[in-house]
């Protein structure tokens, strides 16, 4: 099969998985592949883009990091090696031809333990500094290999033995396409592109307390000018605007949650100035916190 004659079959294939009339769902038909569909475009939502592979196979969708802007649709596909802060939309999508993706997690164990498979098969891993988030046609053999993992959702037989290895497969092929560079540069522990990758893991894990940059490029071995620079080159933020970008999506969390006060979910996410907090929200989300808290206890009064 060709790649649009793939695309047509995973349409068909996605499409059927889903049966309700609700303008926006997501489904997991079989571990380590989601599938989403939109019938109706989005508004803009900042949001954490964890290391993905998106697939789009109808519709078109915007995703913005920094002050970089990456359209795709049908055929296209995203690589995300890093864990990033993102803002996106879906900007093509109706009830008649809806926005349909499929969504595979990366697992970076994995892709490290391909290391020899790669350099055996020849590739040479980028030494210049690549992107973070790449969009590319999707070749066939790639599409091929999603096809097949998606097909086991209908064999419970054979899934528990061949899904470990296609899902091995998927992630080789990710590696060696060509907008999987920074997957790449991501194998080789002391690259710049691995450096970062363990700092975001820090930072995600401790985004509540002061955040000391000479000390996290201590850890990741690295100078602080050369960590801020490479940071930076990476996520298109900076380390303490990554931070507050995580503190703000979790206090938006806890508010929609229900629970919190304005000022309990800022100190709970490291503020100390609920005023402060409250303009960065608003900043950040183009509503106050008191907006959303008071939108969400309205929804929960009816």
């Amino acid at each position: 099969m060709d790649s649009q004659s793939y695309k047509e079959a995973l349409i068909q294939q996605v499409g059927g998985y889903f049966q309700s009339t609700e303008p926006s769902e997501l489904l997991t038909p079989i571990s380590g592949l989601l599938l989403l569909r939109h019938t109706q475009p989005t508004t803009t939502e900042a949001t954490f883009y964890d290391p993905a592979f998106c697939l789009i196979l109808q519709g078109e969708k915007e995703t913005s990091i920094g002050e970089r802007t990456l359209r795709f649709g049908s055929g296209e596909s995203l690589i995300v090696s890093h864990e990033l802060p993102v803002s996106s939309r879906i900007i093509e999508a109706s009830y008649e031809t809806p926005y349909l993706a499929m969504i595979t997690p990366l697992d970076l164990t994995l892709l490290r333990g391909l290391y020899e498979q790669v350099a055996e098969a020849g590739l040479e891993l980028e030494k210049e500094q690549v992107q973070s988030m790449q969009v590319h046609e999707t070749d066939t053999e790639l599409l091929g290999t999603l096809a097949r993992y998606l097909a086991l959702a209908e064999r419970p037989l054979e899934a528990p033995v061949l899904a470990p290895l296609i899902l091995k497969e998927l992630h080789f092929r990710l590696l060696i396409a060509s907008h999987g560079s920074m997957l790449r540069q991501l194998l080789k522990r002391d690259s710049h592109a691995s450096k970062i990758s363990r700092a975001i893991g820090q930072i995600r894990k401790d985004f509540r307390i002061s955040l000391s940059i000479p000390d996290l490029a201590k850890t990741v071995g690295m100078s602080s000018s050369s960590f801020h620079t490479h940071f930076k080159s990476i996520t298109m933020t900076t380390p303490l605007q990554y931070q507050k970008s995580l503190r703000l999506l979790e206090a938006r969390r806890l508010l929609s949650a229900g629970g919190h006060t304005v000022s309990t979910a800022a100190f709970e996410v490291g503020y100390e100035s609920p005023t402060q907090f409250s303009r960065e929200y608003t900043r950040k989300f183009g509503a106050s916190p008191r907006n959303d808290l008071n939108r969400t206890k309205g929804k929960r009064g009816h």
